[in-house]
């Protein structure tokens, strides 16, 4: 899996798994592009990899906006010449009980977790038709419905989840014919601070445990050694998949 000479955007790259893929696409020797909303996180993060002698560099982005996204791509090949990967990751997830949700807090869940994902997907594709080749990881979760499972008071972030792997699925049939590959990751309970509401209560985290056969929460790194794989060469036949990664949750 190695990424010597590839260039990679992460997305929400500046705390939890946006953070742990970012540097791990660069340890693999990608040129990594660390972007999210707070420019002094990202140089924080970009500054890290540079530190292990990587390359990065930290651009500012809201990917809900398509002036942001279209200018965060712009940098990226105006620095590095090209877009290889991208690995969708910004997200937020906020509990609110479904009667109680309001339009504004549904619109920005769906602008930032899937709007954002085809703004970001879109802006990058461009850039890998033109070499044709490319690699895009969506980020989506095993609260996606269908062959994943619905969650309580996040209806909004499901409903984005369940979209992701549709568009997924959609995406990588218009672009394989340029030889551009669109994967997604369903994680469960992975330890970041998405799931720090669950930790409050003891017994709702005990709850959550008692659902996962391996009885433990992910680490981001174990998530992003999928995500790199899916990136890289070693999964070259595989477009269009969503693989889950939860400690056997579903299976359950």
């Amino acid at each position: 899996m190695d990424l010597k000479g590839k260039v990679a955007i992460v997305t929400g790259a500046r705390r939890g798994m946006g953070k742990t893929h970012a540097l791990a696409l660069a340890k693999a020797g990608a040129k990594v592009v660390v972007a999210d909303i707070s420019s002094e996180d990202c140089e924080a993060v970009a500054a890290e990899i540079k530190k292990v002698k990587g390359e990065a560099i930290a651009v500012k982005c809201d990917v809900s906006k398509k002036e942001e996204v279209e200018e965060m791509v712009k940098k990226t090949v105006e620095k590095f010449g090209k877009v290889d990967i991208l690995v969708n990751n910004a997200g937020i997830c906020q509990f609110k009980p479904f009667l109680e949700l309001t339009e504004e807090e549904w619109d920005r869940t769906i602008n930032i977790n899937l709007k954002g994902y085809f703004l970001c997907a879109q802006a990058a594709a461009k850039e890998m038709v033109k070499q044709k080749s490319g690699a895009i990881v969506n980020i989506a979760s095993i609260a996606m419905g269908q062959v994943g499972v619905g969650f309580p008071a996040i209806t909004h972030y499901c409903a984005s989840k369940g979209g992701i792997v549709a568009m997924t699925e959609a995406m990588a049939l218009e672009l394989a014919p340029y030889n551009i590959r669109v994967n997604a990751v369903a994680p469960g309970a992975i330890d970041t601070p998405m799931i720090d509401p669950l930790k409050v209560d003891p017994k709702t985290m005990e709850g959550t445990l008692a659902r996962v056969p391996l009885h433990r929460v992910g680490e981001p790194e174990e998530v992003s050694n999928l995500v790199l794989f899916l990136a890289s060469d070693a999964s070259s036949y595989m477009t269009g998949s969503t693989v889950v990664i939860d400690g056997g949750w579903l299976a359950g």
